[in-house]
């Protein structure tokens, strides 16, 4: 006697499902979460070497890009597995306190001050980055700073105490954004305001309108990035492996020459340690 359509139905179903039911459950992904700073992706550095990394080894990073300053607040809490950050009195700090392990130096490139083509400060071809803030403050000039607590912002921040000033303190023309560098970048372009920026993301910026490049090759305004892993004692929940696998890869010779394959318009951008030419 046939079955009622509605039980045969179900039949069929179960029948359909019963292959996949006697597979053993797909493997998890392997992924690490990545604090790192917003130049790094900005700038396309990540879309180049992530793809090869997973390639490699089969394993996905997945980035949180925000700044240095926020970047280790988060490994701090044990919310990401590994950080590539731009601010070694930070990082130093960060290991010291227990939160991260094994810091090391990945790469490098070098800040930049732009500004207006009309360059009201008078700052064009200096190779002194604090005389150049000093000229800037003098004028009283409109300056864009990032501050958000970024490897650049701190870096700004070091650069105003050099040149002996406080950076609140010069006055209405001085531009605390809270923002990424390429916000940043478009606020100076709109305010004909100078600011600082890393070369890469100013390589990869395109709406410069009148702002050039205006001063360069202080070694003050050197860039160093590292890698830190972070401590697998603040959580279980950390993918200590596979993060320990990116941070070998990423200072190993493949991972360097992937790091310098990446450029933009012919230019390479990031400079693995040792090799840069200033280095």
């Amino acid at each position: 006697m046939p079955l009622p359509l509605p039980r045969r139905l179900a039949l069929l179903a179960l029948l359909a499902l019963a292959p996949a039911l006697s597979r053993p459950a797909a493997a998890q992904e392997r992924a690490i979460t990545l604090a790192s700073t917003t130049s790094t992706e900005q700038s396309g550095l990540f879309g180049h070497l992530l793809p090869i990394f997973r390639r490699e080894t089969g394993i996905a990073v997945r980035v949180v890009a925000v700044g240095t300053g926020q970047a280790l607040a988060i490994g701090a809490k044990g919310d990401a597995d590994a950080l590539l950050v731009h601010d070694r009195p930070g990082e130093d700090r960060f290991v010291a306190e227990g939160h991260g392990l094994d810091r090391r130096d990945v790469m490098a490139n070098d800040f930049v001050i732009v500004g207006p083509a009309a360059d009201p400060a008078g700052i064009a071809g200096g190779r002194d980055a604090a005389a150049a803030f000093a000229r800037i403050a003098r004028a009283q000039a409109p300056f864009a700073s990032r501050g958000d607590d970024s490897g650049t912002h701190r870096t700004e921040l070091r650069l105003w105490t050099k040149a002996g000033l406080e950076a609140r303190g010069i006055g209405a023309s001085y531009r605390e954004l809270g923002q990424g560098m390429g916000p940043t970048l478009n606020a100076a372009a709109a305010m004909d305001a100078y600011t600082l920026t890393d070369r890469a993301t100013w390589a990869s910026f395109k709406n410069r309108q009148t702002l050039a490049i205006l001063v360069q090759g202080d070694p003050a305004l050197f860039n160093p990035y590292g890698s830190i892993l972070v401590n697998p004692a603040k959580t279980p929940q950390i993918r200590a492996a596979d993060a320990r696998i990116w941070h070998e890869w990423l200072t190993s010779e493949r991972g360097r020459a992937a790091i310098a394959s990446f450029k933009v318009a012919g230019e390479q951008l990031f400079f693995p340690t040792g090799t840069m030419p200033s280095q």
